[in-house]
């Protein structure tokens, strides 16, 4: 089966005369979701921060039901996660949490309510939700052949902020897609997702300070930690990463997905909330890469 030409074709004759209205060619990238289909995957993270890096490994699964507006939705809940090669007694909301995402036409995806949730498990549950959404932004562009390409203005911010240990967490982002290939043989379809700061970010930048630039672009992430003693972390800077997809396009799954997210941060110390009385900034960058793989 050729990828490229095998949507679904047909014609309809037309009412005034003999003639055929044109051949209507399916998507080549759409979610072909079943009732009470299984869904499960492993996502891992290598984090390098500025004196150290940290691992996470984590399961999540669930099953796909139609919501209250009939649109199919899989409905995933944490079962499993590692810290740095220790397993993580997840605690009873963290185990009842449920990351509703949906690749459907007409859904739509948010980060739910992370306030009862562990703070080890916000990094997957976000990893997972920007996989989903680079896939439904990609079905959202005509790619048809190897090489097709969109770009996509975005630009409003994503918060993965919960309210308590992280006050502010925010980037803001365009979206630069390719159709990158279509293996006949594996009958994968890979895509590639640059993940770009726009011209004019949309972050929350809570002190005068943060607006000069980090990197050679307006800072796009800004992020602002509350510290057991009081004091915050607060950081801003430029952040950009690479994210490959592998889709096996009969059903529209995710089969696997890399991403590669670098941030160039400038970070202070302060002692009030208004981030003005704060230490001398520090430069740094920050480098994740995370793997996920369906099971």
């Amino acid at each position: 089966m050729n990828l490229a030409s095998s949507a679904h074709l047909h014609s309809q004759a037309a009412k005034s005369n003999s003639a055929q209205t044109p051949a209507v060619i399916q998507p080549l990238l759409a979610r072909h979701y079943q009732d009470g289909e299984k869904v499960a995957y492993t996502i891992s993270c290598l984090n390098q921060l500025r004196t150290t890096t940290n691992e996470y490994e984590a399961h999540v699964e669930g099953s796909v039901s139609k919501d209250s507006s009939g649109i199919f939705v899989e409905n995933l809940a944490w079962t499993d996660l590692h810290l740095n090669d220790e397993q993580i007694r997840l605690s009873a909301a963290s185990r009842a949490f449920k990351e509703p995402l949906s690749l459907a036409q007409g859904a739509k995806l948010s980060i739910p309510p992370l306030g009862n949730v562990q703070e080890g498990l916000i990094g997957p549950i976000g990893d997972l939700l920007t996989f989903y959404a680079d896939v439904k932004i990609a079905m959202n562009q005509r790619l048809g052949r190897p090489g097709d390409h969109a770009h996509v203005k975005y630009g409003a911010p994503n918060s993965w902020a919960d309210g308590t240990h992280v006050v502010i967490g925010e980037d803001s982002i365009d979206f630069d897609v390719t159709l990158q290939s279509i293996d006949q043989k594996s009958q994968l379809v890979t895509l590639l997702v640059r993940h770009m700061p726009p011209a004019q970010p949309q972050i929350k930048i809570p002190a005068a300070w943060m607006n000069e630039r980090v990197g050679n672009t307006a800072n796009n992430w800004v992020q602002v930690e509350k510290r057991s003693d009081g004091k915050y972390v607060a950081g801003v800077g430029q952040e950009t990463f690479n994210v490959e997809i592998k889709i096996a396009p009969a059903a529209g799954r995710i089969v696997s997905a890399t991403m590669d997210n670098e941030v160039l941060v400038s970070e202070r110390i302060c002692t009030d909330v208004a981030l003005t009385a704060c230490g001398t900034a520090e430069r740094y960058t920050v480098h994740r890469q995370i793997t996920l793989r369906a099971e």
